[in-house]
């Protein structure tokens, strides 16, 4: 069977980086999986072919290896020490010889032969067994696929721990949504990915959460921010406003002749903090003057006797 070029099957060249092999293997993985392409043989060769050229680039060792020996790679340490002993025996080996004395060899002709056996790629070996009188091959182990979600929430969903069931692939997944997770935060559940295969581990499930924006309270980090109307009247003479948090109410006292804009802060009425127990950013608050109107014809007056004073 022909010679399998991992670099040809990832779409790279030789001189790809590390990443690159790591995102072209994503990105083929995903468009190859069996789950997307059901009862497709062709896309299911594909993938097998995807995970082991991924399980050979992406191993400096074995690319390093395949790299100097190609479909040979796998007998790299076999060869060089059949080298060094030609070397050194001042050995001219014939076409019909064979290191290391009678029966089958592995290896035959001059230097620049090819192997005559195990010229198979590992999935090929996985189906068939290595050629050429060698022993039969374990299946490659690959890891499954990893799956990526998203989760919209909005931001009093994420003000309190609580869970949830996501239904990914078919497969109902109940989580714990932590307090205080942030808008494009990703999150890793370990081998809730696709099942390996031939005996490899699960991948693994990558939530991002969306939250919303909210028409009251505006997030940032810890904090939040809000803007309240004040009315006329508790502007000019004071009091007490009843303002509604993501806990609850809170009271708070206006000073009399308050200005516009007037920012106030209250500790601990902030978001809580992701992951820490009990502890809660601030929330900041910003009065405007709510200025009166349909005014009665006595009201008026009051207004009128008061700009006169």
């Amino acid at each position: 069977m022909a010679f399998i070029d991992y670099y040809q099957i990832l779409g790279l060249d030789k001189s790809a980086s590390d990443d690159a092999i790591k995102k072209a293997y994503r990105k083929l993985a995903r468009k190859y999986h069996p789950d997307v392409n059901p009862n497709d043989a062709e896309a299911t060769l594909k993938f097998q072919q995807v995970n082991e050229a991924n399980e050979v680039l992406s191993d400096p060792e074995k690319r390093k290896k395949y790299d100097k020996y190609g479909e040979n790679w796998q007998q790299a340490e076999q060869y060089e020490a059949y080298e060094q002993a030609r070397r050194s025996q001042g050995a001219n080996t014939g076409a019909g010889g064979g290191f290391g004395g009678g029966g089958s060899s592995w290896y035959s002709g001059d230097a620049g032969d090819e192997f005559t056996g195990d010229n198979f790629s590992d999935f090929f070996q996985s189906m068939f067994g290595s050629q050429g009188g060698g022993s039969r091959r374990t299946q490659s182990r690959f890891r499954g696929q990893d799956y990526n979600a998203e989760l919209q929430l909005n931001l009093r969903d994420v003000y309190e721990t609580h869970k949830q069931t996501l239904t990914v692939n078919g497969k109902n997944i109940r989580i714990t949504i932590p307090a205080g997770v942030a808008h494009e935060q990703v999150i890793k559940l370990k081998g809730y990915g696709a099942p390996g295969q031939n005996g490899g581990p699960d991948g693994d499930l990558y939530i991002t959460f969306k939250i919303a924006e909210d028409p009251v309270f505006k997030r940032q980090g810890n904090d939040l921010y809000a803007t309240f109307d004040l009315d006329l009247y508790t502007v000019m003479l004071g009091g007490d406003v009843t303002v509604d948090t993501l806990s609850g109410k809170v009271k708070i006292p206006v000073k009399a002749e308050t200005p516009n804009g007037t920012k106030v802060r209250l500790r601990g009425k902030g978001f809580p903090v992701y992951k820490k127990d009990g502890e809660f950013g601030d929330l900041f608050i910003t009065w405007t003057i709510k200025l009166p109107t349909n005014l009665t014809d006595r009201q008026k007056e009051l207004f009128k006797e008061l700009s006169q004073l």
